[in-house]
Parts: structure tokens; C-alpha cells; sequence
């Protein structure tokens, strides 16, 4: 990743920068990290936007940054295989921090930018937890999403303070989260590039050389256990048969030739039946005590 967010010059974004030179610059320094990465054998480019976003709509033309943003994006497609880089080009999303709103806020709203600068079948999501958090989703939602799309990528597997409302980037240590997490990469069909990074920061008070590495042994441990267990609940196979269960009306042929009808055609035969359809259970309880069976 290229550093475009610590300088000043970067205060008003990088990609979406009012100023020109600013845009050029950083479009040579991700030429640069690129070249460095293809060099080093490297199989993974991140882009995280962490100044591109606004702080008032008073100074700021949304539709333009926009497109110098999509812009970016595609010149960094096109330079990867100009100089014959196999990696993956990813975008990690984040809602703010250091910007007030950035426009990589999500999984699903980069997607929507990907989708409009025809880059969806060219850049993957990196995701981090504690991004997750502060877009108000759990990470695995966010997983599920990138991959039910065709967009996941890689993981950054740092979390964040439920309370403080900021970017903590503190070291996993919750083994259930950490498991059904693991879960959706599994059943996405696990990593096909990237992996499991650690982008975590000791807290203030840890001062001892120790910590650094109590951080990174425990947080290993954590993901080691997590991912264990995810590939047990995987294995043993009942929470995707109760998923299966839920949605086998679908798997019917009726099912499968509603999507193909119309509203006319469907009203006419729910008249026609007398359809009166009752509510199932979702059965949430029972699934989350399997998921306690194994983590």
C-alpha cells in the first residue's frame, strides 16, 4: 500500500485531490510501490483511500472525485498488466477515519463503484474487522457480501473497541468471532490469494517487548482456534443443511419458474390457489447453539 494519507498534501485526498499535481504525484508513487511489489514477487496490491472522502459538500463536486477516483483505479488495472504483475489489485473499505465520509465505504458501496467504472471483474476487497465495525456491520457480513458478489480478496484480521467508536486496530482475541468469520471464507472456498494479515498496534500502556509478541502469539492462536473450528461447523455440515432447508421452496420447480414469470402471471395464480402462506421459523436460537457446540 501506498502511504497517500500521512503528508499534508494529502488533507483534500489523493485520487480525488482539487489539485492536479497532487493526483500526479500519487499516481507516480503507486507506480512506484507497484514496481516494487511485481519486483519483490509480491502477490497482492492494496488501495486504501484513507483521504478520499470529504469533510463539507460545501467545497467538494461529488460527481467529479468520483471519476478521478474511478480513474485511478482503472490506471492501476491497466499498469498491472502492462508490466505483467499476476497479483491481485484489492481495495480495502473503510466509512471515515482520517476522513469524515469516505467513498470506499463499504463492501456493498464499492461494489457500486466498481460496477460503474467497469472494474468489477479487475479489483477484490481487502477486508478488515474493525472497518466492518465501524461501517456497523459484523465482519462476517461483510465477507459473505464480498463473496456472493465475486470480490473477496484477502483479510485484515484487527478489530476494533465495540465502545470508542474509532479505529482501535487492536489484535483478534474473540475466538467466536474470529470462527464465523473464518466460516464465510471456507464456504466462499477459502483464499485464492492474500490471507490472514495482522495491520494490529499494541495499546499505549504495553510497553514491554513482550507484548509485541504476547500480541502477535495470541492473535495467531486466536485465528488457529477460530479457524478450526470453522472448518468443524463447516464439516459437520448442519448449519448448511438447515440453510438448505430454509430455501429448498426455491429448489422446487415452482420456485425456480417464479423468477421467470411476471406480476400478472403470479398474481393471477396466488388468486387462482387461494395462496395463503404461513410464517416459518427462522430458527436463529438453534443455530447459534450449534455454532457454541464447536467454538
Amino acid at each position: 500500500t501506498a502511504n497517500l494519507f500521512s503528508h499534508r498534501r494529502f488533507m483534500s485526498g489523493a485520487a480525488t485531490n482539487p489539485d492536479p499535481e497532487i493526483f500526479a504525484w500519487s499516481a507516480a508513487t503507486v507506480k512506484n510501490c507497484m514496481d516494487a511489489t511485481h519486483k519483490l514477487g509480491g502477490e497482492n496490491y492494496v488501495l486504501w483511500g484513507g483521504r478520499e472522502g470529504y469533510e463539507t459538500l460545501l467545497n467538494t463536486d461529488l460527481k467529479r472525485e468520483r471519476q478521478q477516483a474511478g480513474r485511478f483505479l482503472q490506471m492501476a488495472v491497466e499498469y498491472k498488466y502492462k508490466i505483467g504483475f499476476k497479483g491481485a489489485i484489492l481495495v480495502e473499505p473503510k466509512p471515515q477515519e482520517p476522513s469524515k465520509h469516505q467513498y470506499d465505504f463499504d463492501v456493498a458501496t464499492v461494489y457500486g463503484f466498481l460496477k460503474e467504472f467497469g472494474l468489477e471483474g479487475e479489483v477484490q476487497m481487502n477486508i478488515e474487522q474493525g472497518h466492518a465495525i465501524l461501517a456497523g456491520h459484523s465482519f462476517e457480513h461483510e465477507l459473505a457480501l464480498a463473496a456472493s458478489l465475486g470480490i473477496f480478496g484477502s483479510i485484515d484480521m484487527n478489530r476494533n473497541d465495540y465502545q470508542s467508536g474509532w479505529d482501535t486496530d487492536q489484535f483478534p482475541n474473540n475466538v467466536p468471532e474470529v470462527a464465523l468469520a473464518y466460516y464465510e471464507v471456507l464456504r466462499a472456498g477459502g483464499f485464492t490469494t492474500g490471507g490472514t494479515n495482522f495491520d494490529a498496534k499494541l495499546r499505549r500502556q504495553s510497553l514491554d517487548p513482550v507484548d509485541l509478541i504476547a500480541g502477535h502469539a495470541g492473535a495467531m492462536d486466536v485465528c488457529a482456534r477460530g479457524f478450526k473450528a470453522a472448518h468443524a461447523m463447516l464439516a459437520d455440515g448442519t448449519l448448511e443443511a438447515m440453510l438448505d432447508e430454509r430455501y429448498a421452496g426455491w429448489k422446487s420447480a415452482e420456485g425456480k419458474a417464479l423468477l421467470d414469470s411476471d406480476f400478472a402471471t403470479i398474481a393471477a395464480k396466488v388468486n387462482a390457489d387461494a395462496i395463503n402462506p404461513q410464517p416459518r421459523s427462522g430458527r436463529q436460537e438453534i443455530l447459534e447453539n450449534i455454532v457454541n457446540r464447536f467454538v
